[in-house]
């Protein structure tokens, strides 16, 4: 079952925060307007464990894997996790910038990031999400949508949306259809 989420000062409660130090300002936490949503895994393909809040918060260990010998280095983070139980945890603050969409544009302007929201769903291209991840990330764009009204469901899109060709997430087993007709029941 869902949670009933609120957001407040940039937090969403009662989601378990974690800080990220790969954040920043935003140019104008006041132009909050789209939602950008990604998948992870980590090792690839691989559900669970602490790997994905490790490379978040830059804590990730090249001896644990040889997949982590390329990323362990990188300082990437998003403002929230669904996990595939539907666990949500935030990583940084709505208000601030998480760097998660890298090189991207939306509509014509660049620099996602500034004033994007990302979400990342614990999964990968070649997997289909569970059902308690679709409920939490329907709840929670509820929530974000009644705090920062610019957000609608036509600035809602993949990460492979605003970087085609570099990116591939959420995947082609992310439901669009079911995420936006439960968005449009509530």
């Amino acid at each position: 079952m869902a949670t009933f989420y609120r957001i407040i000062d940039g937090l969403l409660e009662p989601a378990r925060l974690v800080h990220s130090p790969n954040q920043d300002a935003r140019p104008d936490e006041n132009e909050i307007n789209l939602l950008v949503i990604h998948n992870i895994s980590l090792p690839p393909g691989q559900f669970g464990g602490p790997y994905i809040e490790q490379l978040f918060t830059n804590g990730l260990s090249p001896a644990d894997h040889p997949y982590f010998k390329d990323i362990y280095q990188l300082r990437v983070s998003a403002h929230l996790l669904i996990r595939r139980n539907g666990d949500v945890i935030q990583f940084v603050p709505f208000k601030r910038r998480a760097w998660h969409a890298g090189q991207s544009c939306f509509r014509g302007r660049a620099r996602c990031n500034d004033f994007s929201i990302g979400i990342e769903l614990e999964g990968c291209d070649e997997t289909p999400y569970t059902a308690e991840q679709y409920q939490q990330l329907v709840v929670v764009t509820q929530a974000l949508m009644q705090t920062y009204p610019q957000l609608s469901v036509d600035r809602i899109c993949g990460h492979e949306h605003v970087a085609p060709g570099r990116k591939t997430d959420p995947g082609p087993y992310f439901d669009w259809r079911r995420y936006f007709l439960a968005l449009n029941q509530c």
